[in-house]
């Protein structure tokens, strides 16, 4: 079995660093990098290289690094597998290796900035703009403000870098969140201009009229992979990569905003430049996760660990296409794209050759369900119905909560103190912590009590 290398596979040479990416994970590989790739194969302008940045992983830039910055994508649908050789990786970075983050971030040939870091990396406070109680954030801000740009957070991260561009004046770039957040370009914008201006007014006035930030959606269900699929990808190529990524075939990405420094032809890879990404941004948040996370918390009531197993449940299926009835009613799309993306929805969902485990999904639910149930079940309430699928999804997350030992989320120790003892004390508490407008309706917590009951039996 060979390494993977690029002289091995015969892989071109890096191609120079067009984009900086923070949030060096699977979705990126499968998805922007990937998106990259494909443009650069189209042929078109220049190739556009990637130097991506380590998160909360940093030992995540070592294999790939060491092949060069190739990796497969495996793609698994119904019939087989396929691979696909992704050469748009020109380097891969421990992000907290601030001096080659800032050199990279200083290059005026670079153009634009992309981010894969989940909603919880954002470190949003309740009003929007950074959270400058969270420790983390805190601390870097003490940092940045005495000039030592030796930072942790990903809002940090990028304020250093965009001081580093300012410093060696290498002009506008645009920044593209690339995380399922509600209008996430203007959502990034405030924490990024809030940041900026806790460190330094002037500052936070260049980055206004400097840098712009581009609104997105985007959608490919990439799951963890397993030894097992490196096994696969192997026998499949005959190299030993150590940084394959799995996916589905479908993938779509949208964009909305400006690119003044350019940007690579994405749209030669399928990428869809629109004039506003809400309605897209919508269907996807809603029908698309908000059904993921409905699974996620609900489905282990009946012993299911993946979407697969769930989805092929009747009773499962029953409770997502009750959310999806409701989500459709509040979304600015016809009849016939809803009914074609629901259908979609089942195919994707269904695969049983992708292993989406629920538990991976369950992460954050305190920053995801704001986002994916909140909106519809509030248009519901205000509309008078109390929402079958909305008030199941909020009884999942209690249930998922009450658990305990397999919560993931920023606020982990405090919810589920929260969840803890009676059903009416534990609901009550909760939904008052994710928003207080639902603690006072009664009719909800009642409902939500109810349901809990029924999934705890």
């Amino acid at each position: 079995m060979k390494p993977l290398s690029r002289a091995n596979a015969g892989a071109p040479e890096p191609a120079p660093v067009r984009v900086v990416h923070l949030g060096l994970g699977a979705f990126f590989r499968a998805h922007q990098a990937w998106y990259t790739h494909r443009a650069n194969a189209e042929g078109g302008a220049e190739p556009a290289g990637i130097a991506a940045f380590t998160g909360r992983r940093p030992d995540a830039a070592r294999p790939i690094s060491d092949q060069d910055g190739l990796y497969h994508v495996l793609v698994r649908d119904r019939e087989g597998d396929q691979t696909e050789l992704v050469t748009s990786l020109s380097g891969a970075y421990d992000g907290a290796d601030t001096a080659r983050r800032h050199a990279t971030f200083a290059a005026p040939e670079v153009g634009s900035v992309t981010l894969t870091v989940t909603e919880a990396g954002y470190r949003r406070g309740a009003d929007g703009g950074p959270d400058l109680d969270d420790p983390a954030l805190a601390d870097d801000l003490v940092r940045l403000r005495a000039g030592n740009a030796d930072v942790a957070t990903a809002p940090a991260r990028l304020v250093s870098g965009l001081l580093a561009r300012r410093a060696a004046e290498g002009g506008p770039l645009a920044v593209v969140p690339c995380d399922n957040l509600v209008d996430n370009g203007p959502t990034l914008a405030k924490v990024v201009v809030g940041l900026a201006a806790a460190v330094d007014e002037g500052f936070a006035d260049w980055v206004e009229h400097n840098v712009s930030f581009v609104s997105t959606t985007i959608d490919r269900i990439t799951p963890a992979t397993t030894p097992d699929d490196r096994q696969v990808v192997a026998t499949l190529t005959g190299f030993a990569d150590q940084a394959p990524v799995v996916t589905e075939p479908f993938t779509e990405w949208v964009l909305a905003g400006e690119f003044p420094a350019g940007r690579p032809e994405w749209e030669r890879g399928g990428a869809r430049f629109v004039d506003d990404v809400k309605p897209f941004e919508q269907r996807k948040l809603w029908l698309l996760n908000g059904a993921h996370s409905l699974l996620a918390y609900a489905g282990p009531t009946r012993g299911h660990t993946t979407v697969a197993e769930a989805i092929e449940d009747p009773i499962c299926r029953g409770w997502v296409d009750a959310w999806w009835d409701e989500a459709a009613r509040h979304l600015p799309l016809t009849a016939d794209d809803i009914a074609k993306y629901r259908a979609d929805l089942v195919e994707r969902f269904a695969n049983p050759r992708i292993r989406h485990a629920l538990a991976q999904i369950a992460m954050d639910g305190s920053q995801k369900l704001p986002i994916r149930i909140l909106p519809v079940l509030t248009r519901e309430r205000a509309n008078g119905v109390l929402p079958e699928g909305g008030v199941r999804a909020l009884a999942g997350w209690l249930a998922h909560l009450r658990k305990g030992s397999d919560v993931r989320d920023p606020r982990a120790a405090e919810l589920t103190d929260l969840a803890a003892g009676s059903v009416p004390t534990a609901v009550h508490q909760v939904l008052a912590l994710l928003d207080p407008a639902l603690a006072d309706d009664a009719d909800l917590v009642t409902a939500v009590g109810a349901t809990l009951r029924e999934l705890e039996a």
